[in-house]
């Protein structure tokens, strides 16, 4: 034993690395060790042999486990000093110059339109992007048969073989947030739902993902007029205007009833939008009184409460107020593009400070 412990201490002694240390770990206490391979011969010992040879190889094991704990440590201290010795940094050079990151244009836009919806009395719901197909479609009186429910038209979730339960998509609007929020709260509610949304779509003015905003009331005394007086005070704050002419077209929605589109007045003057002015029209958002069945499917009494309900594109809301003409540059990741567009950091939205300092 006293040979033993002499060799493994002497090549612990002169390991220059962890590698040859863990080499001289295995050869010396590892499961075919010597010391191990000593361990086992007690068993061909008398017992008095045992009890003087058993205690002085645990001690054995012991000293080179020791011994090589020692020395690990004194090499990572030994590689830490060689580190801080090549990588060192003279803090006396000049810094950088201080760079500020900036708000994307969508991320602006949302923080204005919340900042404008919290003075009406709208707070704001989220809720998941991955949604039920229920959530997304049933509960907005969707029919099976609507294209929107289309595999050209929707991203669907991959099931498992086997799996029969309806699938789960990728939201294809904010409106299931709606469903949510009057799940949780019930009635009445006031809310706007802010997100991301996903449909199969990629053009100038369309991309696979991309934000919307929609906005929810229901109370027992709402009408179409509270609907007009919200949208437009909404679209004077945001678009900074004194006065703003909206016109409300009859259209189809599933989830309202009766539903509308709504444009607002505006000119181009060499290329540039004016909104509130001029001989044109052009149309932003999609409104209504939400359907008694979308309302029954929140939780709610349809015989008692109603309300209206609106959707807005966020992006392109962006787009016509700060003159951004293709939709896809949102999502092209180019930060020259985000330093022209971009905001900044520290100048927060609101109605009596400004929006768009």
């Amino acid at each position: 034993m006293d040979d033993l412990k002499a060799k493994y201490l002497g090549q612990i002694a002169d390991a220059g690395d962890e590698n040859a240390l863990e080499a001289i770990r295995v050869a010396a206490v590892g499961k075919k060790g010597e010391v191990a391979l000593k361990m086992r011969e007690l068993g061909k010992m008398t017992p008095e042999e045992r009890q003087v040879a058993g205690p002085a190889l645990n001690a054995l094991k012991d000293e080179i486990n020791s011994a090589l704990a020692a020395k690990k440590a004194a090499l990572a201290d030994a590689a830490l000093d060689e580190r801080l010795r090549t990588e060192w940094l003279d803090v006396t050079l000049p810094t950088r110059a201080r760079r500020q990151g900036s708000i994307h244009p969508v991320s602006q836009a949302t923080e204005e339109l919340t900042a404008i919806f919290a003075e009406l009395g709208f707070s704001v719901a989220e809720g998941p992007r991955i949604e039920t197909d229920w959530h997304n479609f049933d509960a907005l009186n969707i029919p099976g048969h609507h294209p929107a429910r289309a595999e050209m038209d929707t991203f669907y979730m991959h099931r498992a073989e086997g799996d029969n339960r309806p699938p789960h998509v990728l939201r294809t609007h904010t409106s299931p947030v709606q469903i949510r929020s009057m799940e949780l709260q019930g009635a009445p509610i006031r809310v706007i739902c802010p997100g991301g949304v996903y449909r199969a779509d990629y053009d100038q003015t369309h991309t696979p993902m991309f934000h919307q905003v929609e906005g929810l009331a229901i109370d027992k005394d709402i009408s179409m007029a509270n609907l007009k007086w919200v949208l437009e005070e909404f679209v004077k704050a945001f678009f900074e205007v004194d006065d703003v002419e909206l016109r409300f077209r009859a259209s189809h929605f599933p989830f309202t009833e009766p539903s509308a589109e709504v444009d607002i007045r505006c000119s181009w003057d060499n290329g540039q939008l004016k909104i509130g002015e001029g001989d044109d029209w052009m149309e932003i958002l999609g409104s209504g009184m939400v359907h008694p069945k979308v309302i029954a499917a929140g939780g709610i009494d349809p015989e008692v409460y109603q309300g209206f309900a609106f959707g807005i594109g966020i992006d392109r809301l962006a787009m016509l107020k700060y003159g951004i003409p293709d939709l896809r540059a949102f999502f092209d990741s180019d930060l020259r593009w985000l330093r022209h567009y971009g905001f900044a950091a520290l100048d927060m939205p609101n109605l009596h400070g400004g929006l768009s300092r």
